[in-house]
């Protein structure tokens, strides 16, 4: 794939998490002395012959980026995180997600920091986008890593492209599981490899809309779905009150914890959306402040993951649910919930899905020689990929265990790998290296990164094939 490829339209409005949106006209950067691009992102250069299908939009205010970061980061991996808090333990399931909080703010701040650099080393007017950073970190590093920036930006390109249809994934099998409880709950028995398939119809009609426009309407119903859901869940933990302390395990083993920090890292993970919001605010400076978006957003998502955990632990300990819908029971209410919650997740879907196919798309339509807009090719492309998720989701239905998994395999290394890496890059003076503190504390950083990398995807990839055998036993 070529970097064209990386040129993504983008519009906040109508993102999800890890979203892009159109390019919109040029607004004051930072202080207000150059143009900077609203919406910038994958779309910070847009080549010539796709200058005029450009939909330009209003710049974001603050509060309105809030909400943006805000719902990009709420999806299946919140209802897990009670699941996560039972394999890190009531009193070290909390320590941990703060530091993993705070140590994944604080590289979506060295994100944005670095973007900045470069943009004001290359002249541009526009923060590029995560992969474009990268590329140009590299480019603009030490000699002997110079040669390794379009190689890069691919493979952050790469890394992007399987979190997202992993999320894809996820909504697959987290639509089923909930789907098949409602259906329990009125005698009707059915294999959640059926109740996929059967989702499969209303995922495809919604995946093929091309224009994110026309998705903004589908992206604000599944927020309200899920928030309410959310409500209504931890209403039902709460209502007849929570177990003593005493009754949940206060920490857990090694291979536990490998698979806590997979789930909670995953859903820490928005990192892609940064730049794009960022980019779409009026005043961009008031994005990285101490009291800006960034920082405020990202503490109401890490204080609402806190207590879903926590309270959902509590409430069900060792039976929770990979989803905590899957603990409500059978009454109306419960179902209802199930219901709006998985509606909520299958709208969320054709936004996880349109940043993948962004990428992937004009790669793919060169491999088959393709010219032009090509809508019918582009829509059978967009039926092939959803079909590919399906059938992953179809082979691993452990809803817990695939989060998990993608978590600590592609979400660690957007989150805490890939920040660290080209601030050290980018911080390199000629003959000098990027100073001491900064050499520690991204070691530290890429050091936790690697080990919860390999050891969560291991014990990911061993129970779900302890899952396997035990599905072959029944």
């Amino acid at each position: 794939m070529s970097s064209s490829r990386l040129r993504i339209p983008h519009t906040p409005a109508q993102l999800d998490k890890n979203q892009t949106a159109t390019v919109p006209r040029q607004e004051t950067v930072e202080g207000g002395n150059t143009g900077e691009t609203a919406g910038g992102g994958a779309a910070a250069k847009v080549p010539k012959e796709q200058d005029h299908d450009a939909e330009y939009h209003p710049p974001t205010s603050y509060l309105e980026t809030i909400v943006h970061l805000f719902k990009g980061n709420i999806g299946p991996g919140l209802f897990a995180m009670g699941d996560a808090f039972k394999n890190g333990g009531l009193l070290v399931a909390p320590i941990l997600t703060v530091v993993i909080a705070v140590v994944s703010i604080h590289c979506q701040h060295v994100l944005v920091t670095c973007s900045k650099r470069m943009r004001d080393l290359k002249g541009e007017t526009v923060c590029a986008d995560y992969a474009q950073t990268v590329e140009q970190c590299f480019e603009n590093g030490p000699p002997k890593l110079r040669g390794w920036s379009r190689t890069m930006g691919r493979l952050v390109d790469i890394f992007i492209c399987v979190t997202q249809l992993g999320f894809c994934c996820i909504y697959f099998v987290f639509i089923s599981t909930n789907l098949k409880q409602i259906l329990q709950a009125y005698d009707i028995d059915m294999n959640v490899h059926l109740v996929m398939l059967l989702a499969f119809v209303p995922v495809l009609l919604s995946s093929l809309i091309t224009n994110l426009k026309w998705l903004t309407p589908v992206s604000m119903f599944a927020n309200v779905c899920m928030i309410l859901g959310l409500a209504i869940t931890l209403y039902y933990a709460l209502k007849d009150g929570l177990p003593e302390v005493e009754e949940r395990a206060l920490w857990t083993n090694g291979s536990q914890l490998a698979l806590f920090f997979g789930t909670a890292i995953f859903a820490f993970e928005g990192i892609a959306l940064v730049m794009p919001l960022k980019n779409a605010m009026r005043k961009p400076h008031q994005f990285e402040r101490p009291l800006g978006v960034l920082n405020v957003g990202m503490f109401l998502v890490s204080v609402m993951f806190m207590f879903a955990g926590s309270v959902g632990y509590m409430k069900w300990g060792e039976q929770v649910g990979g989803s905590l819908t899957l603990n409500l029971g059978d009454t109306i209410l419960a179902q209802a919930v199930k219901l709006m919650v998985s509606a909520g997740v299958l709208l969320g879907y054709p936004l996880q899905f349109f940043v993948a196919i962004q990428i992937m798309w004009p790669g793919a339509k060169q491999m088959c020689g393709i010219e032009g807009r090509s809508l019918f090719g582009e829509l059978g492309f967009r039926t092939f990929m959803v079909l590919v998720t399906l059938a992953i989701a179809e082979m691993v239905p452990a809803l817990g265990l695939f989060i998990s998994l993608i978590g600590a395999l592609c979400s660690t290394a957007l989150a805490l790998v890939f920040p660290p890496v080209i601030e050290l890059i980018s911080m390199s003076e000629l003959n000098k290296g990027p100073g001491t503190w900064i050499c520690v504390k991204n070691l530290v950083i890429l050091v936790m990164a690697l080990l919860g990398f390999f050891t969560g995807s291991y014990e990911s990839l061993k129970q779900i094939v302890k899952h396997f055998g035990e599905e072959e036993v029944h």
